[in-house]
């Protein structure tokens, strides 16, 4: 199968561009790098979660965010680089504890804009939250 990325990037290395930032606070961790896709796990706990319990919605979109983000970045060539215009995303049902786990996949990759789908799902594997990012390239 032939791969989207243009960056040859192993998880170690696409983990440590997120020390020191939002997505290492918030315990996001890329776990695979398919051919045509991303996977990614994130913690529910104090840090993503409302004060009710349960997983803020902003913390998904975060998690979605930046799996677009890096998932951009990867597609682009080396002087490029990418940065979200627009993100959405719907929350399905909640989620109290445990790990959710996301994949990111694109529904279309132009010369200048960029559209990801994210889908969150559940440690039951349920669909929590589906998002869509949309990113143009830089440079």
């Amino acid at each position: 199968m032939q791969t989207i990325w243009k960056k040859n990037i192993d998880l170690s290395a696409l983990n440590a561009m997120g020390e020191n930032s939002l997505i290492e606070h918030l315990g996001i961790v890329f776990t695979a790098i398919h051919p045509t896709h991303l996977e990614a796990e994130m913690p529910v706990d104090s840090r993503t979660c409302q004060p009710f319990g349960l997983l803020h919605g902003g913390a998904s979109v975060v998690l979605a965010e930046s799996m677009g983000s890096m998932a951009g970045w990867l597609t682009c060539r080396e002087e490029q680089n990418v940065v979200g215009i627009e993100v959405n995303a719907s929350h399905h049902r909640a989620v109290a504890s445990g790990n959710v786990t996301a994949v990111c996949q694109p529904l279309h990759l132009g010369g200048q804009i960029q559209v990801w789908q994210i889908e969150i799902k559940n440690p039951r594997g349920k669909l929590c939250c589906s998002a869509r990012l949309t990113v143009t390239i830089l440079g």
